[in-house]
């Protein structure tokens, strides 16, 4: 796949796996709101051709924002149009942040895990959502608007919990299928659990569900500064394909 197709497509992948609350479309501009959680979900995403003139743009884009939240997000690539957008929002004092590595694996080679203690849900059930909650640390407030986020979910979705030998939780995480893809979202390990081959478990565990379901290749996300994170994935045979980052204008 052309570097610039396969930038488009796991875009596209990705503003379907975890939807916002609210979509707007602006001369091929992806206006995203979901009451401020994650940049993920609030954020300008501009992958389309634009036409009209970027400096209005960004203005229209502000005052959308700056009336629902505190800060106008852009989620950028390296196919963000116009080509020159990154420069023009820095000039007009956005800071940028976040630098994310966005990485890919063929399911070819992937060997099936014979791991014990795990739980799979293919919908929303309370019990995963409960558990995921207390591991990530997630405030009422932001439950409340991620729950509808993840309930809003159309491609089909694994929602994965692992347990050690007592029944506790250690690691949980979601899968989206779509178009033999299967995105990892959400990975996450107790802090009690780490280290002890906990998340290598749960991945490999969402990568031969999305397998079983017709996935052909995985792709994932992971923050540049997540060095644990970005070595377990290198270990697996996950590699990168582009960086998304993210430019910011917080309200004055």
């Amino acid at each position: 796949m052309v570097h610039s197709k396969m930038i488009q497509k796991i875009e596209e992948l990705s503003l379907n796996a975890l939807p916002a609350m609210q979509t707007q479309i602006y001369d091929g501009w992806v206006i995203r709101f979901a009451d401020g959680y994650t940049k993920r979900a609030n954020s300008i995403t501009p992958i389309y051709t634009s036409n009209e003139n970027v400096k209005k743009k960004i203005l229209n884009c502000e005052q959308l924002y700056f009336a629902k939240n505190d800060k106008a997000v852009y989620k950028m690539t390296p196919q963000a149009k116009p080509i020159n957008l990154d420069s023009v929002l820095e000039e007009s004092g956005y800071v940028l942040e976040g630098t994310t590595s966005v990485q890919v694996l063929n399911l070819a080679e992937t060997q099936s895990p014979n791991d014990t203690n795990i739980i799979k849900y293919d919908h929303l059930h309370d019990d995963w959502f409960h558990d995921f909650c207390l591991l990530s640390n997630i405030n009422d407030r932001d439950q409340s608007i991620l729950k509808k986020i993840l309930g809003n979910i159309i491609p089909k979705r694994c929602f994965m919990l692992l347990t050690d030998e007592g029944g506790t939780v250690t690691a949980g995480g979601l899968g989206v299928l779509e178009d033999e893809y299967i995105g990892l979202y959400n990975i996450i390990t107790h802090e009690n659990f780490r280290n002890q081959g906990n998340g290598a478990k749960l991945v490999r565990n969402l990568l031969h569900w999305g397998k079983e379901k017709g996935a052909k290749n995985a792709y994932l996300q992971v923050i540049e500064t997540n060095a644990p994170a970005l070595s377990l994935y290198g270990k697996m045979g996950f590699e990168e394909k582009y960086k998304y980052w993210y430019r910011i204008k917080t309200k004055e």
